[in-house]
């Protein structure tokens, strides 16, 4: 299929090209190179995506709901404010990419790699973050209530002022993380290790808030 002079197809090379506002809904681009391409604005909804290369293409605010995005090399993109709700990014490579602002609400991110993704303000809610690694991550006042963090890895990541409500994060590891000021309340940290994790003003899985 010809978008704005490309020809989109399975495996293509569009590595920087201009898909800006293009509209590439539900078609099948499968392991195609779209490294350093400009897709601002593009919608990608339901698009087949999988082991695509997404790396430093610039995507903000673009429609990726409902996209197919697994195995797929998202290094260092830029996805502020784009729309990511019920994507699949499962293996997803998405190591220091910008994420701010985004909406990743009951996203599939499981194994995802977000090592030092900025995650700020972004919206992760029912999420399903089972064994991501988050590492360095930042997601400050973030929001990942009720969201599934089973055996994620959040060691370094700032989490200061996000909303963990109700979040699953049996088994995850929090060691040395930063979760001031941000709301537990109801979170399963059943065999989480927050050792030497900053608590201060925290409001714990009781209610209580940590001195």
């Amino acid at each position: 299929m010809m978008v704005n002079g490309y020809k989109v197809e399975p495996k293509a090379n569009l590595r920087g090209a201009n898909l800006r506002k293009a509209s590439l809904h539900g078609l099948d681009m499968h392991k195609i190179n779209l490294n350093r391409a400009n897709l601002m604005g593009a919608d990608l909804t339901e698009a087949n995506l999988i082991g695509a290369d997404l790396s430093y293409t610039d995507a903000r605010d673009a429609n990726l709901r409902h996209a197919k995005l697994t195995e797929a090399d998202l290094t260092e993109a830029d996805l502020r404010g784009a729309s990511l709700n019920l994507t699949n990014l499962s293996q997803a490579k998405l190591h220091s990419a910008n994420l701010r602002g985004a909406k990743l609400i009951e996203a599939n991110l499981t194994h995802a790699d977000l090592t030092g993704a900025f995650l700020s303000l972004a919206t992760l809610s029912e999420a399903n973050l089972t064994d991501a690694n988050l590492r360095d991550a930042r997601l400050l006042d973030s929001n990942l209530r009720d969201a599934k963090l089973c055996g994620a890895k959040f060691g370094g990541a700032d989490l200061t002022g996000a909303s963990l409500v109700n979040a699953d994060l049996t088994g995850a590891n929090l060691v040395g993380a930063i979760l001031e000021n941000a709301d537990l309340t109801g979170a399963k940290i059943s065999g989480a290790n927050i050792s030497l994790a900053k608590l201060t003003g925290a409001t714990m899985p009781d209610g209580s808030k940590h001195e």
